[in-house]
């Protein structure tokens, strides 16, 4: 059985770019958060911090006790989707890339004589060259992984890190996978190795031995079966998905964590999300609010379902309402009495393509589409945010909910940067009032 694919993964790559834009930082432990607060945890960790204890889900204040000289840094996530970008590059001046899997993970396909193990290794050293003369200095490394199929080699790629070169070959399988706990594994998460462990299956060793027609009653489903063949090298393309759910979520700043503040936040996710629907040509039928707060652990959630629409006026309708209905008489924001609201989410599912819908019957305005159309053009050509609507003020004002880097997908940065010149946005303020008034004119003749 030939290798088949070569997985690069950028090892610590938030903390990485940090180190490479600011060469003062390499060398150094480097901790990078989502919002400035002791009370938040590291999305990212250097190695350096690592050594002691620090990764990634660490409270800040937990991380500086066991890593005094811990460097924290605000994430730039503008920055790391610029880096991917070019990283990529350097990545396809040596192989072309077949599968993106996330910002810090890529796949290639090995045909021909590359699929020789003296090849794909030779592959793997031009692949760590490229990227080292895009970011000069070491700070940004990656382990590359060298397997029959790409599940193999991601695995293979966490196995040496950082800058590891690790290849599994079928003569290596199944024992080289065996010192690997179950969660090491791409697709067992908590709740799968629970399910595993309900079946008799602890260890890796157990997995690889076990029946396929079992694996296929752990998982309830034909993964099951892709994963008994994955273990044993067999080559499987990746399967094609589809979206079942948007959103975005955002942990509050110490400056946002009272019901205003909350409601403004939860309202500037939910437009972003909206943007992203017209933006994929998508509806929502959907709608999910997620609220945790101080000291805890439960959290309030409601969901409603509605004819599918991507229009931002009537979502923020739903939202309102939600909230609204969820409060208690007198408060702003659903919750305990008094508590303090930490997190916040959005989620919109039932997701369709806008092309199978034949429309609602009880549309309300049938020009709203083109009031988003117009917004959303403003908003690109000038930077998010530009033209917003008022009840997002004081996160806008705070800067909350900016771009954020997902596991599943690469931030668009033309609808989620929110960088612009003053004159721009005066610009497209007055494009916007000109439209408005057009509009009431229009309404007023009618």
């Amino acid at each position: 059985m030939s290798l088949r694919s070569l997985f690069v993964d950028f090892n610590s790559y938030f903390a990485s770019v940090e180190q490479h834009e600011v060469p003062a930082l390499r060398g150094r432990p480097v901790g990078v958060v989502p919002v400035e607060a002791e009370t938040t945890s590291l999305i990212a960790a250097s190695y350096e911090a690592k050594a002691h204890g620090v990764g990634t889900g660490t409270l800040v204040s937990e991380a500086r006790r066991r890593c005094p000289g811990l460097v924290i840094r605000l994430a730039r996530p503008e920055r790391y989707v610029a880096w991917h970008h070019r990283l990529l590059e350097a990545i396809d001046q040596a192989i072309p890339i077949a599968r993106v899997g996330s910002i810090d993970e890529v796949a290639c396909e090995l045909v021909g004589r590359q699929c020789r193990r003296e090849e794909a290794v030779a592959l793997a050293a031009r692949i760590k060259a490229c990227v080292a003369q895009a970011a000069p200095g070491g700070a940004i490394r990656c382990s590359i992984g060298i397997a029959p199929n790409e599940f193999l080699a991601k695995t293979a790629s966490d196995m040496r890190k950082p800058d590891g070169l690790t290849v599994i070959e079928a003569g290596n399988l199944p024992h080289v996978l065996h010192a690997l706990q179950l969660r090491d594994l791409c697709g067992i998460g908590a709740a799968m190795e629970q399910r595993l462990h309900a079946h008799g299956i602890t260890t890796v060793a157990q997995l690889t031995a076990a029946p396929k027609s079992l694996l296929r009653h752990a998982w309830g489903s034909i993964e099951g079966e892709r994963m008994w063949s994955q273990l044993r090298g067999v080559w499987m393309p990746p399967t094609a998905t589809q979206r079942g759910s948007l959103g975005h979520s955002h942990v509050l700043g110490p400056e946002l964590r009272h019901p205003a503040g909350a409601r403004a936040v939860l309202k500037k996710l939910l437009v972003k999300a909206a943007m992203r629907l017209r933006r994929e040509a998508l509806l929502a039928g959907a709608l999910a609010v997620r609220i945790r707060h101080v000291g805890h652990d439960a959290r309030w959630e409601a969901d409603l379902g509605f004819d599918p629409t991507d229009d931002t006026r009537e979502l923020l309708r739903m939202l309102t309402l939600m909230i609204d209905t969820g409060r208690r008489r007198h408060a702003l924001l659903p919750g305990p009495a008094g508590a303090v609201p930490l997190s916040v989410s959005v989620t919109l599912h039932r997701l369709i393509e806008r092309r199978h819908s034949t429309g609602s019957l009880f549309a309300q305005d049938a020009n709203a589409g083109k009031v988003d159309d117009v917004v959303d053009r403003i908003n690109r050509k000038f930077g998010l945010n530009k033209v917003y609507f008022a009840s997002m003020q004081k996160a806008l004002e705070h800067q909350a909910a900016p771009m954020r880097i997902p596991f599943s997908r690469i931030p668009d940065s033309e609808t989620e940067n929110e960088a612009g010149h003053e004159a721009l946005w005066l610009q497209s303020f007055n494009r916007a009032r000109v439209l408005a008034e057009q509009a009431h004119r229009s309404k007023k003749s009618r």
